[in-house]
């Protein structure tokens, strides 16, 4: 029914209905892919306590309506500190559900209309809104991706993940077409434009890459170097395939976590395998180019 949606923090829930409407200039980064298990529950939590980390103001919209990682990851992270004891820092957190009316064209108004509302709350007073969404093509995912002003598709290094993006010839490994995704990022970057709302950085962001420098990596980069002037993105080194990230979901940590005098994090002692991954997520957000925290707040 209308007005069924519910936007939630990670202490409580309130309707859409009562968020406030408010408007901001805050910064979209959009976490999509057509693909579950590509990394972009645990990228999307690294970037918001991250940016966090370098002073920005950051917001959370869980867009995952079944999984809900991004949402579980950081319920964790609550239920961690207040365990601990430690002052872990949290960001103001919502999370949609899909509607539940009976037709294609009321659910898709009740979503838009719950979505605008979320987002303009979220968008004031913060500098940056991070929004994860599923690893399917979803109403909520579209209206996301119209949004972004920073879109990262975490991609595995394989032809599966790559063939989202374009058709490949098996031979000479030419692009033969772009394919689903590229067509809805497409279409998201036209909306865009439409509304006169600035373009989207569309970055492809290599995740769980192997540590090997592997014959089908190299032809993975080739195709995207070539596909990246085509459709329009660029591709930048992502997160390495570490067990320690699996090992952070269930206490809601992040590598930022890690060597904080203030917030030190027990039985766990920094290794060389995380400073490495730190310096992985630092590259990645420096590739972002993000404007930095006061030129947002000259915006608002």
């Amino acid at each position: 029914m209308a007005g069924a949606f519910c936007a939630r923090n990670l202490r409580g829930s309130v309707s859409v209905s009562a968020i406030p409407q408010q408007s901001g200039g805050a910064h979209i980064i959009v976490l999509g892919n057509e693909k579950g298990g590509s990394g972009k529950s645990t990228t999307a939590m690294h970037l918001v306590i991250g940016l966090m980390s370098d002073g920005y103001r950051v917001a959370a919209l869980d867009l995952d309506v079944r999984q809900r990682s991004l949402t579980r990851y950081l319920e964790n992270r609550v239920r961690f500190a207040a365990d601990s004891g430690l002052a872990l820092s949290e960001p103001v957190h919502r999370v949609l559900a899909h509607s539940a009316a009976d037709t294609r064209r009321a659910a898709e108004s009740e979503e838009q209309a719950a979505f605008e509302k979320a987002l303009s709350y979220l968008r004031a007073g913060h500098d940056v809104v991070v929004i994860d969404c599923p690893g399917n093509d979803t109403h909520l995912a579209r209206l996301a991706h119209a949004e972004a002003d920073t879109l990262v598709t975490p991609l595995n290094d394989s032809f599966v993940d790559l063939d989202l993006l374009a058709r490949v010839n098996r031979d000479t490994l030419a692009v033969e077409s772009p394919s689903l995704y590229a067509e809805l990022v497409w279409e998201a970057k036209k909306r865009k434009a439409a509304h006169g709302r600035g373009p989207i950085d569309w970055v492809v962001m290599r995740s769980r890459t192997a540590s090997l420098n592997a014959r089908n990596k190299a032809r993975v980069e080739r195709v995207l170097r070539a596909l990246a002037k085509r459709i329009g993105f660029r591709f930048v080194p992502g997160l390495s395939e570490r067990v320690i990230y699996r090992e952070l979901f269930l206490k809601g940590l992040t590598l930022i976590d890690f060597g904080m005098s203030e917030t030190p994090v027990p039985e766990r002692a920094m290794t060389m395998s995380h400073v490495a991954a730190r310096l992985e997520l630092r590259r990645l957000i420096d590739a972002l180019n993000l404007p930095p925290p006061r030129m947002l707040d000259a915006a608002e």
